[in-house]
């Protein structure tokens, strides 16, 4: 069965929708077999703007920067950790900086995981198009099975 669960998080509420879902599986596995949760963020702006006057333009993140980002992400993924923990799972907690969909994929290989449990925001046609979407690189890409959790539209508007 799925004794290594991946579990992308990008810090948001709507990206933790999965987290029941994992929590659900946890309980009822841990009973039998040991059960390991892969807690995952990507740092994925590897630049960000600088607007002078009526300019802008992308400056990369210095190495301080994206240490600050990746300490940023382990403090939330070690929050999120706990609950995991209680339920009866051995919790890891990997932290990544690129391009979400490929570090996920990647991260897929390195973990040897079992199962990818992540939500989705449910964009489609031109939204879909316009922010790309890395669930769909995700389930295209891989090698594994993926859990979708499709966030609710009233939980997606706030």
């Amino acid at each position: 069965m799925y004794s290594r669960i991946l579990v992308p998080l990008d810090g948001s509420k709507i990206g933790e929708a999965a987290l029941p879902y994992v929590e659900e599986l946890v309980s009822k596995l841990s009973a039998v077999q040991k059960v390991e949760v892969i807690l995952f963020q990507v740092a994925s702006s590897l630049t960000h703007w600088v607007i002078a006057g009526e300019t802008s333009a992308p400056v990369p993140y210095m190495e301080k920067e994206l240490n600050i980002l990746k300490q940023q992400a382990r403090t939330y993924l070690k929050k999120i950790a706990e609950s995991l923990k209680a339920k009866g799972a051995v919790v890891k907690i990997k932290v990544s900086v690129g391009d979400a969909a490929n570090e996920i994929l990647k991260a897929e290989k390195e973990t040897r995981a079992g199962l990818v449990a992540m939500s989705t925001h449910g964009r489609s046609g031109l939204s879909r198009w316009a922010f790309g979407s890395v669930m769909d690189k995700v389930l295209r890409g891989g090698e594994i099975p993926v859990l979708v959790v499709r966030v609710p539209k009233e939980q997606a508007k706030k």
